[in-house]
C-alpha cells in the first residue's frame, strides 16, 4: 500500500477479532510510533501492551475504577466495562509522559504522544491490522492509572484495540474546504 492511499483509506474498526498483530507487525508498529514529531527529541511517550488475560484483568479495573466512582452503577453497566477490553486480541494503550521543560510546554508533549500513537496506528493498518483507537472516563480514571503503573506525571491518552475487522466501512471524506481557510492574502 502506497502512503497516500494509506491516509486517505485508513479507518477505524470497533469490531476486532483474532489474530492479534504478531510480533514482526508489532515491532514494525513501535518503531513506526518512534518516529513520531518530536520537539527536543523527548519521546514523552511509552505504551502498556495487554493481551490474553491481561484483557480480563483490565476489564476487572474498569469495574473497580466504576465502583469506586459510583456505588450505583447496575449489572449491566459493570459487565460492559468489563467486557470492553475483549472487544480485540489486543490493546495498546498509549501514554503521554510528561515532564518540565523550558522549550517544550506540556501541549506539545501531549501533541508529540498522540502523533506517536496515529503513527502506530497507520503502521497496523499498512500491515492489514485494523485498529480503533478509544478513550472515554477510564482512560481518564485515576484509579485505572494507578493500577496501570503511571507516574503522577503521565497521562492515557488513548487505548489502541487492535485485530482484523469484520469489514470495513469506507466514510466519505468531508470536502477539505469546510476545514481550510485562506488567510493573510490580499
Amino acid at each position: 500500500m502506497n502512503a497516500i492511499d494509506l491516509l486517505l483509506k485508513r479507518v477505524s474498526s470497533p469490531v476486532l477479532e483474532e489474530p492479534a498483530p504478531s510480533p514482526e507487525q508489532l515491532d514494525l508498529m513501535y518503531r513506526a510510533a518512534l518516529r513520531a514529531p518530536d520537539h527536543g527529541g523527548m519521546r514523552p511517550y511509552r505504551f502498556l501492551q495487554i493481551e490474553g488475560e491481561g484483557r480480563e484483568k483490565l476489564g476487572q479495573v474498569f469495574v473497580e475504577a466504576a465502583l469506586k466512582d459510583d456505588v450505583d452503577c447496575n449489572e449491566a453497566e459493570l459487565d460492559k466495562l468489563k467486557n470492553a477490553p475483549l472487544r480485540a486480541p489486543m490493546i495498546i494503550v498509549a501514554i503521554a509522559t510528561l515532564n518540565a521543560h523550558p522549550k517544550v510546554p506540556e501541549i506539545e508533549q501531549q501533541l508529540a504522544a498522540g502523533c506517536a500513537a496515529h503513527g502506530l496506528i497507520l503502521s497496523a493498518f499498512a500491515q492489514g491490522v485494523d485498529a480503533i483507537w478509544r478513550s472515554g472516563k477510564m482512560a481518564f480514571n485515576p484509579w485505572v492509572n494507578q493500577r496501570l503503573g503511571l507516574e503522577a506525571n503521565e497521562q492515557i491518552i488513548g487505548f489502541i484495540y487492535l485485530g482484523k475487522a469484520r469489514k470495513h466501512k469506507m466514510l466519505p471524506c468531508p470536502a477539505v474546504g469546510e476545514f481550510v481557510q485562506l488567510w493573510g492574502k490580499a
